[in-house]
């Protein structure tokens, strides 16, 4: 027996590994420095993700960062899924992708807060899923002009809106990929607290406003 899990646990453990390590990568802190407009985590909340960014008045900086962070979720999860042909690899790679944009260890372990990483994940593992997530994030943004309240509700939906019976345009849910929208959310959710306290206070900024 013990021949047959140990393949399977190291497997898994270079997955994750390797899901880590392209999650790690802060492609915030790399972008705004390349193209001169400084260190993102010195401006607005000091976050790495798209959003603060875009307090730096270049949306094009701010475009960039949210497809480099979704796209680096969603390639952990798909190489994964494609190399070893297992729904469980991909959770696996995909959730140690969240994982590393959360706690990179080339920034000391302090990362971003993971929205586009989710929805990266969510795309790559069920488009559908990932289409109607974001479409809540959207119609949220719209209605409220709060980046972390849609962030919040939306992941809180997620879980949910993955029981909807999608297997009817071809891409059912796991067990797997339910588990890693389960577990992204929760952690999505303990990453914005200190925005949590902000909302409930009215002192959260919104989308597009700069911070001094």
């Amino acid at each position: 027996m013990q021949d047959l899990v140990a393949p399977t646990v190291a497997t898994l453990a270079l997955v994750a590994l390797g899901g880590y390590l392209l999650g790690s990568i802060p492609f915030g802190v790399v972008i705004t420095r390349a193209a001169g407009a400084g260190d993102v985590r010195n401006i607005g909340s000091g976050n790495i993700g798209a959003t603060n960014v875009l307090r730096t008045g270049r949306k094009d900086l701010a475009l960039a960062t949210l497809l480099l962070d979704a796209g680096k979720g969603a390639a952990a999860l798909l190489i994964a899924r494609h190399l070893f042909d297992s729904e469980v690899a991909g959770a696996v790679a995909g959730g140690a992708a969240f994982l590393g944009h959360l706690f990179p260890v080339w920034l000391r372990f302090k990362g971003g807060k993971g929205v586009a990483t989710f929805y990266g994940l969510l795309l790559a593992a069920a488009w559908p899923l990932g289409l109607m997530a974001g479409a809540v994030w959207l119609i949220c943004a719209f209605l409220f002009r709060y980046s972390s309240l849609a962030a919040l509700i939306s992941s809180a939906t997620a879980p949910f809106l993955a029981l909807l019976p999608l297997a009817a345009v071809g891409l059912p849910v796991s067990a797997p990929i339910l588990a890693l929208a389960v577990f992204a959310a929760v952690l999505i959710w303990i990453r914005h607290h200190e925005n949590i306290a902000r909302l409930l206070k009215g002192q959260e900024p919104r989308i597009g406003a700069k911070k001094a």
